[in-house]
């Protein structure tokens, strides 16, 4: 097909983040894949169950196009224990991920030409999306030499009178940074002063290793300034049932609503009851599966720390750490090459993540410790 057929916008997109098959079958019988983020754990088996159970019971077909009363009742219960803030019910949207869920906020909300603040390093599909909807992604860059803060300074001189909107993730996939109350304070602060939303990426809130999380829109005057973007991906290991959570006003929640009914009418009826039985023992799954990672992170970052040509922000949350590699003299793709090429890691370059990521890797400590550990026994034996 001549290209001419493909949107200008798509033409030259940069690839976004994918399993590198190829690696993996180069290097199938030793290879250590540390790059996708995917929890390893399978699901519950409590939550599988009950999810057969209810397909069983005929949740086979097409459900509210809002969502499964019944989860939007559980969430909104589950929100008012957990953090203290009652929920209006039309202010919750069930999307199909979290990723729809961001898609469709933006989509919401962008005109042509609206520019959304990003704060770099990012998840990587932050910047399509936000071009997808129509609207131009201004880069805030954070560096690991400020420990990933968000200067005041800096983001207020990114304010244009084309901006509507920042996305602030956190924790933060990729630094795994964890972001005070202040710094929440300051950007609600920069929200309210300059007319902005903020669209609060929260999706690794279990895996939160100091304090205790605070949703942005519990902060004063924040609840008709946040769009709110939960998952069940992570938080509960369930990366393939594709369940995420939306939080707005009632009357942008209305236009998400229309916006999902377009594009996939109505999240998976079989995945909502999932995330039913999900939420009612979610303090369980936190206690058995989510400590594990935090007892990964917490090795694993010790020993990078003692490898002579790495440097380190310690991660405070998430399940991922992102290492610097100044002192190699090599560029992110060159180090991640190198490191395939010498040692069998498959890690993800810190340019997949906007250029403020460059001279960082990202390591996902989705296996067990003792594959980390030889990882990182691989990684001691090189020199540059």
């Amino acid at each position: 097909m001549d290209k001419k057929f493909i949107a200008e916008r798509h033409r030259h997109a940069p690839a976004g983040l994918a399993l590198n098959t190829e690696a993996m079958l180069r290097y199938k019988d030793d290879i250590i894949e540390l790059s996708i983020g995917d929890t390893d754990f399978t699901t519950d088996e409590r939550i599988i169950s009950a999810a057969f159970e209810d397909a069983r019971r005929g949740y086979t077909h097409y459900g509210f196009p809002k969502g499964d009363p019944e989860l939007i009742d559980a969430y909104i219960k589950a929100w008012k224990e957990d953090h203290g803030q009652e929920l209006d019910p039309e202010s919750v949207i069930v999307s199909a991920s979290s990723m729809m869920g961001m898609q469709t906020a933006l989509l919401a909300m962008l005109d042509p030409g609206d520019e959304v603040i990003i704060f770099s390093p990012y998840f990587t599909p932050y910047a399509s999306q936000v071009k997808n909807a129509g609207g131009v992604p201004v880069i805030v860059s954070t560096y690991a030499s400020e420990n990933f803060d968000i200067p005041r300074e800096r983001l207020e001189a990114a304010v244009t009178g084309r901006t509507k909107a920042m996305i602030f993730n956190n924790p933060c996939n990729p630094t795994g940074r964890f972001y005070p109350l202040s710094t929440q304070r300051m950007l609600a602060d920069v929200a309210k002063e300059k007319d902005l939303v903020i669209i609060a990426d929260e999706i690794y809130t279990a895996f939160v290793y100091e304090d205790e999380f605070v949703p942005m829109r519990t902060l004063e005057g924040m609840d008709e300034r946040t769009i709110t973007l939960n998952s069940f991906s992570k938080n509960f290991l369930m990366t393939g049932w594709r369940i995420g959570m939306i939080i707005s006003d009632p009357a942008f929640a209305a236009v998400i609503k229309n916006i999902n009914t377009d594009y996939i009418y109505t999240a998976p009826s079989i995945s909502q009851r999932a995330a039913i039985k999900a939420l009612e023992i979610r303090e369980d799954i936190k206690k058995t599966y989510i400590s594990k990672y935090r007892e990964r992170v917490e090795y694993s970052s010790k020993r990078l720390e003692a490898i002579p040509y790495l440097s380190l922000v310690p991660p405070r949350g998430t399940f991922y750490i992102f290492p610097g590699i100044e002192k190699t003299g090599l560029s992110s793709v060159e180090f991640t090459d190198r490191l395939l090429e010498s040692a069998h890691i498959l890690v993800t370059p810190g340019t997949a993540f906007g250029s403020a990521g460059e001279g960082h890797f990202r390591i996902s400590c989705t296996v067990p410790k003792y594959k980390l550990k030889e990882a990182i026994d691989r990684m001691e034996k090189l020199s540059f």
